[in-house]
């Protein structure tokens, strides 16, 4: 059975089952917005509290905070979101459908992985128990000159997002002659970028009212409590700030289900150390992770880490952890050293000192930050996923 049927199949059991309703469906659905059902909601829980324990009980030196989904507009423009928060999207004009050109070209790069894994896996059956398969790929001239394809789409790829290079992007799609997967024309419109948080107005009238936005993110929530966590809590560094919550992008392409919504749940942990020590945590962290993922039992060949080839703004390392979910690997948990990044914009758009004293080397400075990051909605999918089997029954005599 095709892996897109596969899929679908699992979105109709969610729905027949009592695990994840289209919201609104009596009114004709919202996009990209779900509910979870009876069934569902234990299924999340169980997923969060599996989180909170490993997190904060496991580890001595990480708390948790609940904060709120409004928060001060300054944070975001101190972030970065409000400036930065963007995705490039790119339209068909046959279809008048809308795309992420980054998700169109990194679809294209997996096609030449697909590409590749067929032909080893046509080698394995001709070959048998004497398939010798790193040596294969070494010497098949058709793997070849796909990887060869593949690994120069990737570096085009990763240059272009460094600006990025609209422009750039739009050639890469062109190049590549992807087309529109409705239409199946490629008339393509210019890259745009587009701005995903949502905004709203707070205060009793229209002149007295303040612009403010749903949080695209928790991270900022920690961030701004950090210090009154760690003076309450007489916390020492190295400390982690646990967290579970709602966050909202204006996702214009939204798609997969539950993978990628407008409304969403997370779970995060800031872990804050000193500075010149984060790239020494960020591989402790990478591991912790994924043996916490590992421990599900979902076999260790369905995860992987993926390197980031555009490093965000605040970052100095970044890697996913990705699920093999039916169409294909995908990120389900995010770890970045963010640097001292958000710290210090607080510290400079509020003109307040949070810095940490460290009483063992005397000395006040501004920490830095491992994060993880990892979506609810994407484990419960993953679970799901994996969890999902059809058996043939014999029919009664």
């Amino acid at each position: 059975m095709a892996q897109e049927d596969v899929f679908k199949k699992i979105v109709s059991h969610c729905k027949e089952y009592g695990f994840v309703f289209p919201s609104s469906e009596i009114y004709d659905g919202l996009g990209a917005v779900y509910d979870y059902g009876q069934n569902g909601v234990e299924l999340k829980n169980n997923i969060k509290q599996y989180w909170w324990k490993a997190m904060t009980m496991l580890h001595e030196n990480i708390v948790g905070i609940d904060s709120a989904i409004f928060m001060h507009p300054t944070i975001w423009k101190a972030s970065g979101h409000v400036d930065a928060f963007n995705d490039p999207l790119i339209d068909n004009r046959d279809s008048k459908k809308r795309y992420r050109a980054d998700v169109l070209i990194e679809d294209q790069i997996a096609k030449y992985d697909e590409k590749i894994q067929k032909e080893v896996e046509k080698a394995r059956k001709r070959f048998g128990d004497s398939f010798d398969e790193a040596k294969y790929l070494e010497t098949s001239e058709r793997v070849k000159e796909t990887k060869e394809k593949r690994d120069a789409l990737h570096a085009r790829y990763a240059a272009a997002m460094q600006g990025p290079d609209l422009d750039e992007l739009k050639q890469i799609i062109l190049d590549e002659e992807i087309v529109c997967p409705i239409s199946g024309t490629r008339n393509w419109t210019d890259v745009r970028q587009f701005n995903l948080m949502f905004s709203t107005e707070m205060g009793a009238s229209a002149d007295a009212s303040m612009k403010i936005y749903l949080r695209p993110e928790t991270a900022q929530g920690i961030f701004v409590n950090y210090l009154n966590v760690q003076k309450t809590g007489r916390m020492k560094i190295p400390f982690g700030i646990a967290q579970i919550g709602k966050a909202f992008r204006n996702e214009i392409v939204a798609r997969q289900f539950i993978f990628r919504m407008r409304e969403f749940e997370q779970m995060e942990m800031q872990f804050f150390v000193q500075p010149g020590t984060e790239l020494e945590w960020f591989p402790k962290w990478k591991e912790t992770r994924m043996k916490w993922h590992q421990a599900l039992g979902f076999g260790a060949e369905n995860y992987r880490f993926h390197d980031h080839d555009k490093l965000a703004h605040y970052a100095n390392a970044a890697t996913d952890i990705e699920f093999k979910m039916p169409f294909g690997f995908k990120e389900v948990e995010g770890i970045h050293s963010r640097t001292n990044f958000d710290l210090s914009q607080h510290e400079k758009y509020s003109g307040k000192s949070i810095k940490y004293f460290d009483p063992q080397t005397n000395e006040s400075y501004t920490p830095y930050v491992i994060e993880t990051s990892i979506g609810v909605d994407r484990m419960f999918l993953s679970i799901m996923c994996h969890a999902y089997e059809e058996e043939k029954t014999a029919r009664p005599a």
